[in-house]
């Protein structure tokens, strides 16, 4: 079941992801898409926060992975944008999605072939005319996503 929410601000964005925070356990994979200036470290932010994770959460671009480990569980930060031409296979990325934190994984599509079974999708489109106005679409896949939408529309 997919879910699409509007948000118009920036502090909606993150307010989504604080809402998923306290729903999530270890191994969860959340990918997150969209062109640049979306919001998706603008959701990791909220996501983060509501781990517990105080620490300033910063685009990955340049390091690929940011890790935080100072919350209720670690966050593992992923911005795979300049692995677009290969290279992911290097990372161990499988050691993340199966470890004892949550994966947040932006611009999945580059390592699609490297992708569990199951995670939950998360694309942010800018929408309307307002500058900070947002569509987010959630599209779980596998019977643990399902529940967690569900749970998160509660």
């Amino acid at each position: 079941m997919n879910k699409t929410i509007t948000v118009t601000s920036p502090e909606a964005t993150m307010q989504l992801g604080a809402k998923l925070g306290p729903l999530l356990k270890p191994s969860d994979l959340i990918l997150l898409d969209g062109d640049l200036g979306a919001g998706k470290t603008t959701f990791t932010k909220g996501l983060a926060a509501s781990l517990g994770i105080k620490n300033n959460v910063k685009s990955p671009t340049f390091t690929l992975i940011r890790e935080y480990h100072q919350g209720r569980l670690p966050l593992y930060h992923m911005d795979v944008y300049r692995l677009e031409d290969g290279g992911a296979e290097d990372l161990g990325l499988d050691e993340y999605f199966d470890g004892d934190g949550v994966s947040v994984v932006e611009w999945s599509e580059f390592i699609a072939d490297l992708l569990p079974t199951t995670y939950l999708r998360i694309t942010l489109q800018r929408s309307g005319t307002a500058d900070d106005q947002r569509t987010i679409r959630l599209d779980p896949v596998g019977e643990r996503y399902q529940q967690l939408v569900a749970q998160l529309g509660e």
